[in-house]
């Protein structure tokens, strides 16, 4: 009897022993699991963007990309993004000389000068809309396309000859390289070339410049009127305002895309800023709030020649 109790006593330690070894075991493969997640979480932090992009050029779309670049950088602490202007020849022809990671341009590449279009990667992330810009003293707020050329080419040289008040016309326009200059040029004056005025290579400059000039004209990309600005007037063309949805539905004919250049294929960072660019926090929200319109909002749409077809 006393044998029978002892081998009892007996296997129930050995039992024992057994869970234990098996909870000690399971408790190994949790740890292994965890380390091994753990070491995942640090391979995938390790693998967080980093280093450095220089975008520059068009001065319309400079706001734009600004913001979006500010956004990022917030996301990505490792990255740097160096916004420039200059103008969209600028944007081309640095890009294509390697010293621009993405060259921002109003116009097609083909149109840039010396540029081969071929080596570059279009990137289309928004449209801006172009109109007019007047100081309010000038006393217009709307004119006809052919009164408008009148201006811009020397024919007319007071407001009062087109319905404004008694002022002196004083043009102010960008330099020949200016994106924001040929889309003006060829939409709204038909190629017709402007008369001498002030010429400006930044978007900034000529705001200023016509709202401290009184009877002064110059023309800007829609991001640069805002509702409580009235520094400056946008000029609505044959009693068209410059909007999104005229914009949109091809009634208003002043504006163009807005292109992001890479030489050849993107680097991996610039390719993850040129996904965020045409992602919804920046098409959905960056674009309306600063007066650009999404590409694929347009029922019309473009060539590099400025044929307008509808989609």
């Amino acid at each position: 009897m006393k044998k029978k109790s002892l081998l009892t006593i007996g296997l129930l330690l050995a039992l024992s022993v057994i869970l234990v070894l098996g909870a000690c075991g399971s408790g190994s493969a949790s740890s292994s699991s965890s380390s091994s997640s753990s070491s995942s979480s640090a391979s995938s932090s390790s693998a967080a963007l980093s280093g450095k992009l220089t975008l520059g050029g068009s001065t319309a779309l400079q706001p734009l990309a600004a913001e979006a670049a500010k956004e990022f950088m917030a996301q990505n602490p490792n990255v740097q993004i160096d916004v420039q202007g200059g103008g969209s020849g600028t944007g081309l022809s640095q890009v294509q000389a390697g010293n621009f990671d993405i060259g921002n341009s109003d116009i097609f590449a083909e149109k840039g000068k010396n540029i081969d279009a071929k080596s570059l990667t279009d990137f289309k992330v928004a449209v801006v809309a172009m109109t007019a810009a007047v100081n309010p003293k000038a006393g217009v707020t709307n004119l006809s396309k052919a009164d408008l050329q009148k201006v811009f080419t020397g024919k007319v040289t007071n407001w009062s000859q087109v319905g404004g008040k008694n002022v002196k016309i004083t043009l102010v326009n960008r330099s020949a390289t200016s994106g924001t200059f040929k889309t003006f040029v060829q939409f709204a004056l038909d190629g017709k070339t402007p008369a001498n005025g002030i010429t400006q290579d930044s978007s900034n400059t000529v705001k200023k410049i016509v709202a401290q000039t009184p009877g002064a004209i110059g023309y800007l990309a829609l991001s640069y009127f805002t509702p409580n600005d009235k520094s400056v007037v946008a000029l609505s063309l044959d009693g068209v305002q410059a909007t999104e949805a005229n914009v949109a539905n091809g009634k208003f004919p002043v504006w163009a895309y807005e292109h992001m250049y890479t030489k050849g294929t993107p680097s991996p960072l610039a390719k993850a800023f040129l996904d965020y660019m045409m992602g919804s926090t920046v098409q959905n929200k960056d674009l309306p709030a600063q007066g650009y319109i999404a590409v694929d909002k347009l029922s019309v749409q473009r060539d590099a020649t400025g044929k307008l077809t509808t989609k």
